[in-house]
């Protein structure tokens, strides 16, 4: 394949994404055209103004921004096509599995409450699993820069709406929020029945992905670049097959990395780690899951077996039932053997 095709090729491919904040696909034309509907007062009167301000120098400056945009989210419509847009994006770029992380704590400071997003999110779908067959699952996502306890009563919350989520995670600034702060909380997550992950290991230090490993138990880790600081670390997570949910675009808009030719991504495939490829909040971070793909080829060329062990890892690494994952990966593989 020249390289036209082999971009054709891993943009048709058959794939999972695990990683994605669904606040992080609001478009900046849905965000204005929903602060409108609502009376809410931006900073912003055009889609340029909007994207201008994408220009991150670090993982704080796209907070404050990603809480502005979500900030436009009231209603159940809303959030039915918050999810929608997304969902017809996996459609378009053959994500066939994804995992989407829910964060409850940034609504409920604009009056929105549970049965309302979660209404719109789980009608958007139903919908397009009744369409096109899209599978979904939903990860409980919390918010590190607020208390343990917070986020305690939050899990007690979701409890009419355990049904939909198979996962908890904690995301937002690690920066002064260690791991360690939240063991209660991934203790009473694990006793009813969720998967653990958690963000560690993008700002913050190597140190942050053993103590959410030992301490928390988690089952995988979002982000995890920095475990190149620490030799034992990497060997560990390679042979305990933890995976890792990178988002190279993210890591190099946020500067994690100055470029992606800095991006440690492939190195640590090629040491054995469990390596999936992720968009994180792909409407501030240049691109959704094929982008990211895409600019692993432009940066390093790497062959087509590279960008299928990447597809194969995220059906691995997804949280779903061996039948699932199985008749995925032989979907993957059927895929292989055609090309």
């Amino acid at each position: 394949m020249n390289k036209a095709e082999l971009r054709d090729w891993v943009c048709r491919m058959p794939k999972a994404e695990l990683h994605m904040h669904i606040d992080g696909s609001l478009e900046a034309s849905r965000m204005l055209s929903l602060a409108k509907k609502h009376g809410v007062d931006l900073p912003y009167t055009s889609e340029a103004e909007v994207q201008n301000a994408y220009d991150f120098h670090d993982l704080q400056s796209f907070l404050d921004l990603y809480y502005l945009g979500a900030s436009v989210l009231r209603d159940e419509e809303d959030f039915y096509f918050l999810m929608m847009d997304y969902l017809e994006r996996c459609r378009a770029d053959n994500i066939v599995h994804c995992e989407i992380m829910v964060e409850p704590q940034t609504y409920f400071p604009n009056g929105v409450d549970f049965d309302t997003f979660m209404k719109g999110f789980e009608r958007a779908i139903a919908e397009a699993n009744a369409t096109w067959g899209q599978s979904v699952v939903l990860i409980l996502s919390l918010l590190r820069h607020t208390p343990e306890d917070e986020c305690l009563a939050v899990l007690e919350q979701a409890r009419p709406w355990r049904h939909a989520f198979t996962a908890i995670g904690l995301a937002s600034s690690e920066r002064g929020h260690p791991p360690e702060k939240f063991e209660r909380l991934y203790a009473a997550a694990k006793s009813e029945g969720y998967a653990l992950t958690i963000h560690a290991g993008e700002e913050g230090p190597a140190e942050y992905i053993w103590t959410s490993l030992k301490s928390l138990g988690v089952a995988r880790i979002d982000h995890g670049v920095r475990c190149t600081e620490d030799d034992a670390l990497m060997d560990f997570l390679a042979e305990e097959k933890i995976p890792l949910t990178v988002c190279p675009l993210s890591n190099t808009r946020l500067k994690v990395y100055q470029t992606m030719h800095e991006h440690p991504v492939l190195t640590l495939l090629a040491r054995g780690l469990c390596v999936t490829i992720n968009s994180d909040d792909p409407a501030y971070f240049g691109g959704y899951l094929n982008a990211n793909y895409l600019a692993l080829l432009d940066t390093f060329e790497p062959s087509p077996q590279v960008f299928v062990e990447l597809a194969r890892n995220s059906f691995q690494a997804a949280f779903l039932e061996d039948t699932q994952r199985d008749a995925f990966l032989q979907t993957l593989a059927k895929w292989e053997s055609a090309a």
